[in-house]
């Protein structure tokens, strides 16, 4: 025993297996490629412009609500600007948003679950409430109120405050402060089970601190449940910052994102109805999409399949 978890497959074996596996998924497999396709136009959205000889930002009140063309593939809106570059202009935006909220949130519940797993006792006992309690709170009456704070009133510096990206970093605060727990209670209760196996009772035998235990022997045995856990996180989040947005209390314009495209389409609907379709459709399909996927990665990455798999090797 030299203190270290030896897999039951082989590295390469065991990735081309849990590939193989996701591959089975037919709609995780689309679910992927689709995903892939949204944020490539994404950011993409500089390059695509540019070959249109269109400026996203230019206003032309003569061309309020046109048609399909050439020069513009969804038409424009109220304004005169181009659907298109909106569309995917705002899809970096709540595509960002989306997967660093739910990154950071991860990492604030792989800390505190790995923690509290690892330490026991009354520590457990005392995070495991204060997660209960974050839990048992309504998340969008929360997130509304947080998001209704003026942050010249929290003491932050003038130069964030004042910045046109202010509404985007508070959003990804908020949503990381109050997303962290499923992954914490996954951390918590796999390291429960992980810090009782040979492996560690090796390393702690062999004079390993706490600290390097967690590290080198616990966390690389956490990353299925946390990419799963983070992936069906992320369409989650998307929807929640849509629907700030389309509360007013969101990314706020000029920056653009799925959810405010639709508060400004919300009027107009009746005169062109694509100016709400199109958003509405883009938010559908990514969280359904990031669901797929993480339902596909749940399976792929279910250590008891692969378990029955070295046992069949």
């Amino acid at each position: 025993m030299n203190g270290t978890f030896t897999p039951a497959l082989p590295a390469k074996t065991g990735t081309r297996w849990v590939l193989r596996r996701f591959a089975q998924h037919r709609l995780a497999l689309v679910s992927a490629a689709i995903i892939i396709c949204l944020a490539a136009s994404a950011v993409a959205a500089p390059l695509i412009e540019a070959a249109l000889g269109i400026d996203a930002d230019a206003v032309d009140l003569f061309n309020r609500y046109g048609p399909p063309s050439a020069a513009h593939p969804l038409g424009t809106d109220e304004l005169g600007r181009d659907v298109l570059i909106r569309l995917l202009y705002g899809g970096q935006v709540s595509l960002f948003v989306g997967l660093t909220a739910t990154i950071a949130g991860a990492l604030i519940g792989t800390c505190i679950g790995l923690m509290s797993g690892y330490i026991g006792g009354r520590t457990d006992a005392v995070i495991m409430r204060i997660t209960d309690g974050v839990i048992a709170l309504p998340v969008l009456p929360l997130l509304i109120v947080l998001a209704a704070i003026d942050l010249n009133k929290l003491g932050l510096p003038e130069g964030i405050v004042g910045s046109e990206n202010a509404s985007l970093y508070r959003i990804v605060a908020i949503v990381a402060l109050v997303g962290w727990t499923t992954v914490a209670r996954l951390v918590r209760a796999t390291t429960l089970a992980l810090k009782a196996r040979p492996f560690v009772e090796a390393a702690r035998a062999q004079g390993a601190g706490p600290i390097r235990i967690m590290a080198r022997h616990i966390l690389p045995n956490l990353a299925s449940p946390i990419i799963v856990a983070t992936t069906l996180a992320v369409g989650n989040v998307i929807l929640l910052e849509s629907v700030l947005s389309f509360l007013g209390l969101g990314i706020q314009p000029p920056i653009p994102s799925w959810g405010n495209l639709l508060t400004g389409a919300q009027e107009t609907i009746w005169q062109a109805p694509g100016l709400a379709f199109y958003p509405g459709m883009l938010i559908f399909v990514t969280v359904v999409a990031f669901n797929f996927v993480g339902d596909g990665l749940q399976d792929a990455l279910d250590p008891r399949a692969r378990n029955r798999q070295s046992e069949r090797v």
